[in-house]
């Protein structure tokens, strides 16, 4: 394979993958696989060893795996006091020992420090039922991506066994809300998806909410107000950190997503007591209505081929979700059934929208087909609002405010509704945007 080298600065390279397998072992065909659907589900049984080499690496990088998969919901990883050897990285397990255990997938790996300083990441997942190797590989990067390896070895476990593509290799951005609920200061965050690695990108001067990430990149739009003033659109670079207002409206503009080749915005625009749906070319600043009409149009985000947009709308007399061409063309409401739906996110996949489901006083998140069809309540309760799926589109976060004098958390939850799991935050916390892969995969 072709060997690439990761820096932190350069998001869109790879890391080093060579292909690893021991000469006495041939790959698994097709035995180590989880079946997500279906009534009978049980999260597999797995168990991910310290990797070998730099003792404090290795416990780092088993440790980051093992978060991950049980996250997910779909593995249960085997506590430590109930691993029956050490194995060696250059010879397969003792099957018989590890069968014993009741796992069926078994992850083995090894970490050091070349002469050149950079960090060398090996592992190997294990089918423990056949006593086959299921696949092997070794990464190469810089000792500060260290944690990022461990969430790359999980995106690969994950996949061989589920079928589903990864997202462990992502980051979320969201709102930190804190202080008194009467004055929250409300910052710009963004953080790996297992909430490590936070940090600030803006500083609390003013008021931030509703951020969107690029799906073709590492730009983050998102809406700011300063006391005395109209909301304003801003669009942030995560590389360089510069920040830009995006259209030149008199009015307030809200609710900023991205086309998926991330060279424009679509927004709205409030036109008087209305709000209309706009496009701006994010280089030339050229500005294109996509409604006009007196509803309020809002909530814009495209289908992930560009060719649609998903919106909300009052125009028929109350909040419902609305399908239409990107060009304006053919709007069409979707949403029927009891109370309100508003905030549409469409899934990377291009086959459902989640959305926020508001009645008889409580907030559900629930997923659609893109027609209208098949509508699921994922999780429902006093107030959850802001879905936002992962890169895969297999979950989706959201945030969950509790009421009183606390504040939002936010959680995430499988496309089953089977799996619910909170996401840690330094603080109170909501708008959650899920980035696509890091490395572009």
């Amino acid at each position: 394979m072709t060997t690439l080298t990761l820096t932190r600065r350069s998001l869109a390279a790879a890391f080093t993958a060579l292909g690893l397998m021991l000469a006495a072992a041939a790959p698994a065909h097709a035995q180590l696989q989880l079946r997500i659907g279906g009534g009978a589900f049980q999260p597999l049984p797995i168990a991910i060893v310290d990797f070998a080499g730099d003792p404090s690496l290795g416990s780092l990088m088993s440790s980051v795996v093992t978060n991950n998969l049980r996250r997910s919901g779909y593995f249960t990883p085997l506590e430590k006091s109930r691993f029956p050897e050490t194995p060696s990285f250059d010879a397969a397990p003792n099957f018989d020992k590890w069968r014993g255990t009741g796992v069926q997938a078994l992850v083995t790996g090894r970490v050091g420090r070349g002469g050149d300083g950079k960090l060398k990441v090996e592992f190997r997942l294990w089918d423990v039922t056949s006593g086959q190797q299921v696949t092997g590989q070794q990464y190469g990067t810089d000792p500060g991506n260290a944690r990022r390896a461990g969430h790359l070895i999980s995106d690969v476990v994950y996949t061989k066994i589920t079928g589903i593509g990864g997202f462990f290799d992502s980051r979320v951005a969201f709102v930190d809300e804190s202080g008194p609920k009467e004055h929250r200061r409300k910052r710009l965050m963004v953080m790996d998806q297992d909430g490590a690695n936070v940090r600030a990108l803006t500083s609390g001067d003013v008021s931030v909410v509703a951020p969107r990430y690029s799906p073709a990149g590492q730009d983050i739009a998102f809406m700011t107000q300063a006391s005395g003033q109209q909301p304003r659109v801003q669009m942030i670079d995560l590389e360089s950190g510069t920040r830009q207002t995006v259209g030149s409206f008199e009015s307030m503009s809200t609710s900023p997503r991205f086309s998926p080749d991330g060279r424009r915005l679509v927004m709205s625009v409030q036109q008087g007591g209305n709000a209309d749906i706009v496009t701006v070319d994010i280089a030339t600043k050229a500005q294109r209505p996509v409604t006009q009409g007196l509803a309020i149009d809002t909530s814009p985000t495209y289908s992930p081929d560009g060719s649609q947009i998903v919106f909300e709308s009052d125009r028929g007399g109350s909040q419902q979700i609305y399908v239409m061409g990107a060009d304006g063309s053919n709007a069409h409401r979707i949403s029927f059934g009891e109370g309100s739906a508003s905030q549409p996110a469409w899934s990377p996949k291009g086959d459902l929208i989640a959305f926020t489901r508001q009645r008889k006083g409580g907030f559900a998140i629930c997923v659609m087909r893109t027609d209208g069809s098949g509508e699921r309540v994922l999780t429902e309760g006093f107030h959850n609002e802001g879905p936002t799926f992962a890169p895969n589109g297999q979950y989706v976060m959201f945030f969950r405010d509790p009421g009183g004098q606390g504040g939002g958390k936010l959680y995430m939850v499988d496309i089953t509704g089977r799996v619910e799991n909170p996401v840690p935050t330094p603080s109170y916390a909501s708008d959650p945007t899920w980035s696509p892969l890091l490395g572009g995969r």
